[in-house]
């Protein structure tokens, strides 16, 4: 059993937000230490790993580890309708997540909990070659000129910058940004790094990163890539497969 409080329902929304942009469903982990998520979205073509620490709340009581089920995506529209300076309370009551709502009114919810499997216990192991940091809101208007084009891109990584390829029937893009860019704030690259993505994927893994934020990047010639940034005391991180070219 637990009840864990927060001090402004809109945190545990944007950290819902984060995870319902990649999977329906899931299983949160709550222990004494906070909570934790790891999926695989309905296609096995990208992970999230979702870590929030028990200091990121103002109450924390938790009597032993718990799983919880649960359905992201009703959770998020209840989450949607949370305002501004209201506290969030979350506790088991039977077979059931109660949310409660308090600022001027108090609002209860209730949402049943479902017998799911938990995700995959590991995140995968990769040496990678490349490593960046950029500014989110620079990089999704990255992603924004991508989708006039293609459905898919090409990331890369050299010691001189970054760069964004998207190639369709009506046009193609590239994006040239050198180390000192205002959009890369660290890169680091052992050995240039390449790889092709599916662009939706990249979009919904971003979407709900702070507009002022920071996203970590990191490369390895057609292997998974791994997309890291925090919500607060929380952290995302993400790999997403590659697509590789036949022939």
């Amino acid at each position: 059993m637990f009840e864990i409080t927060v001090d402004d329902a809109k945190f545990w929304k944007n950290c819902v937000d984060a995870i319902v942009n990649l999977i329906d469903e899931g299983v949160l982990e709550v222990t004494a230490e906070g909570i934790t998520l790891k999926a695989m979205d309905p296609a096995q073509i990208a992970m999230v790993s979702f870590q929030v620490p028990s200091k990121a709340f103002v109450e924390y009581k938790v009597d032993s580890s718990t799983k919880v089920g649960l359905n992201f995506d009703n959770l998020a529209k209840i989450l949607a309708r949370s305002r501004d300076k209201e506290k969030l309370t979350m506790a088991l009551e039977e077979n059931k997540l109660r949310l409660e709502f308090k600022g001027d009114t108090t609002r209860s919810f209730k949402v049943p909990l479902l017998d799911l499997n938990a995700g995959p216990s590991k995140e995968p192991k990769i040496d990678f070659d490349a490593s960046l940091k950029m500014n989110s809101s620079r990089f999704k208007d990255v992603l924004k000129d991508a989708s006039l084009v293609s459905s898919h891109l090409v990331l890369e990584a050299t010691k001189d910058g970054f760069f964004v390829d998207a190639r369709g029937d009506s046009a193609d893009l590239r994006v040239e940004s050198e180390k000192t860019a205002d959009m890369i704030k660290e890169l680091s690259v052992k050995n240039d790094a390449k790889a092709t993505f599916p662009l939706h994927f990249l979009e919904d893994i971003v979407k709900a990163c702070p507009s002022d934020g920071e996203i970590s990047l990191n490369l390895k010639t057609n292997m998974p890539a791994r997309i890291q940034y925090p919500i607060g005391d929380a952290s995302l991180t993400y790999f997403l497969a590659p697509r590789i070219e036949a022939g």
